[in-house]
């Protein structure tokens, strides 16, 4: 897939940044539900983080009954896309890869959109397919997977879709890269679609609940490019990657942190039974009693059980007695594929990159 410039040239091309500092690459994730962005220096182990920007903005609010991207929703995440576009003028940054996913892919004013990002921003905003999502996701989860194992489901749950991705790590053996995809399959639910389908009401309960996982498992269990590994699975042969801010927020639940901790939550392993325990817990609270937990935050309120139906959708149907949390993905598999594009001009010279195979630290 050709890389897409995300700035203008003027942008990237008004400062020079001194040969003695590494250069900076960024990546910016435009989702149904967050804005986030990432700048990074390579380094031995990947890359190194200088700077991270999170803001979610729900742009996809009220997508699926009007079918176009909202004012609001657009507001909010142009005052976000601002931000990031100061930063990645303020860190001197070499190279910038922008992408939309769900949310400007459906809506009918999306490539609008678009257009008005650029002259607002100076961002381009590349809209990939579900595909590339999916592939992203897991070039930015590799460092996570357990190569012992036969299998792994990388699960990406976003705020209008949901990408899965099959990996058969029995064949990349001996491999450092991304193993090879055996199925990738993408649905039209995330957690702000499952929030607008399901609202939370006085009837909320387990009944609710049950009935939010049920309408996951009805998208994916038709699905059958990927049976092949069904025994692999159901001999617990494998495990699940679950990447998304509902899934770390769980799991910041389930570890009782006073405050999201990045580096207590990425790459921990929780139990299906953690899994579940966790969505119980969660089920209990009063959605403002789901505001005041730190690792949620009222933002996250009406969401995160979305996320832990999706969870528990996937386990049900590809049970896996561990799932790996990861606070990573998309950006990250954005700055390993820039970092990997430099690195592959050094390869022609007779050296080696590591930035493209190793996960970032």
């Amino acid at each position: 897939m050709n890389e897409a410039p995300s700035a203008p040239g003027a942008l990237l091309r008004s400062r020079v940044r001194p040969s003695r500092e590494p250069p900076c690459y960024a990546a910016l994730d435009l989702g149904t539900n967050n804005c986030r962005l990432l700048i990074a220096t390579p380094h031995e182990h990947g890359f190194r983080v200088v700077e991270a920007y999170s803001r979610i903005v729900r742009l996809g609010e009220g997508l699926t009954q009007s079918g176009r991207l909202g004012e609001p929703a657009m507001e909010r995440a142009l005052a976000a896309l601002k931000v990031s576009a100061e930063k990645v003028r303020r860190r001197k940054v070499v190279r910038l890869r922008a992408i939309a996913t769900q949310a400007c892919r459906i809506a009918d004013n999306g490539e609008e959109f678009i257009a008005r990002v650029e002259r607002e921003t100076g961002i381009r905003l590349q809209i990939i397919t579900p595909q590339e999502e999916a592939r992203l996701s897991v070039a930015g989860c590799v460092g996570l997977l357990d190569r012992s194992r036969e299998a792994a489901l990388v699960v990406d749950v976003g705020g209008g879709s949901t990408e899965m991705s099959w990996l058969d790590l029995k064949a990349a053996k001996g491999q450092g890269g991304p193993p090879p995809m055996q199925s990738w399959l993408s649905i039209p639910i995330g957690v702000v679609t499952l929030a607008e389908r399901f609202p939370e009401g006085e009837a909320a309960g387990e009944g609710w609940f049950r009935a939010m996982v049920d309408a996951v498992k009805s998208e994916i269990a038709a699905f059958r490019r990927a049976d092949q590994l069904k025994p692999v699975f159901e001999r617990d042969g494998a495990h699940l990657i679950g990447t998304s801010g509902a899934i770390t927020s769980l799991a910041g639940l389930h570890l009782n942190l006073p405050r999201y901790d990045r580096s207590r939550v990425d790459g921990i392993w929780m139990s299906r039974q953690e899994c579940e325990a966790a969505a119980v817990r969660l089920l209990g609270l009063k959605p403002h009693e789901r505001a005041a937990q730190p690792c949620i935050g009222p933002d996250r309120a009406d969401l995160v059980l979305g996320g832990a139906a999706i969870l528990q959708a996937v386990q049900e149907l590809w049970p896996c007695s561990r799932v790996r949390v990861a606070d990573r993905g998309l950006r990250e598999g954005i700055l390993l594929s820039l970092m990997g594009r430099r690195g592959g001009r050094r390869r022609r010279r007779g050296g080696r990159s590591r930035a493209a195979e190793a996960a970032p630290a």
